[in-house]
């Protein structure tokens, strides 16, 4: 035991271990609900290095965990080889660079075989915010200013520019309901029209079970 914990410590391995350590945490605070594990997927392209298709955060885990073995492993046997010097930097970089390859075949391997069950989610887009319906946030709209809050499928909120335009039969202030249904790509900003809630029909009313009336009694 006292082997592989001075193993774990020693060059190349010890820098696996701390990384495994990150690793750890950060999945349990995904357990704990106060982190996701599609936090970096927007951040690393994991393409390149041909292990992409499956969230960031599931690769460079396999990753580490992977490497962390093979070091650990290596450094071992380059303990019980009582090798100093610089014959023994030089196969502690060989360790190294061989946990690193091992792990990056073995990660890419997996994930070729689990990519399929991990669906592609096309990235967010504001054309989802079309045909929803926003609250003005400006004092009024115009067709050079405006300000809209609206909440996108996953509940999330965000701050829109709008525009309505001239002449508008109805005034858009702040607190409005406002209906988002055009897109300018140029000006980056959304065309609003005003909006009544109460002509919002609502969810569709449940479908009615036919139902037999019991015959009545007579005395």
């Amino acid at each position: 035991m006292q082997e592989f914990l001075t193993a774990a410590q020693s060059f190349p391995a010890v820098l696996f271990s701390a990384a495994l350590v990150v690793v750890i945490a950060f999945w349990l605070l995904v357990l704990a609900g106060a982190a996701d594990h599609h936090s970096f997927d927007a951040d690393l392209d994991t393409d390149l290095a041909g292990i992409g298709g499956v969230p960031v955060t599931v690769s460079v885990s396999l990753m580490v965990a992977v490497g962390w073995f093979s070091a650990l492993t290596g450094s071992v046997l380059l303990h019980r080889g009582h090798t100093t010097g610089t014959l023994r930097a030089a196969l502690a970089f060989g360790v190294l660079v061989g946990a690193l390859l091992v792990a990056w075949a073995v990660v890419r391997l997996l994930v070729h075989h689990f990519r399929r069950f991990f669906a592609d989610q096309p990235p967010p887009s504001r054309q989802d915010f079309l045909g929803r319906v926003c609250t003005i946030r400006t004092g009024s709209v115009g067709t050079d200013f405006g300000q809209a809050e609206v909440a996108a499928a996953d509940g999330s909120t965000a701050i829109v520019q709008v525009r309505q335009l001239a002449p508008a039969d109805v005034t858009l202030s702040a607190g409005s309901p406002g209906l988002l249904y055009a897109y300018d790509a140029v000006g980056e900003f959304f065309w609003v029209s005003p909006y009544d809630r109460a002509l919002d029909p609502g969810p569709p009313p449940l479908p009615r079970t036919n139902r037999r009336t019991p015959p009545r009694r007579t005395a």
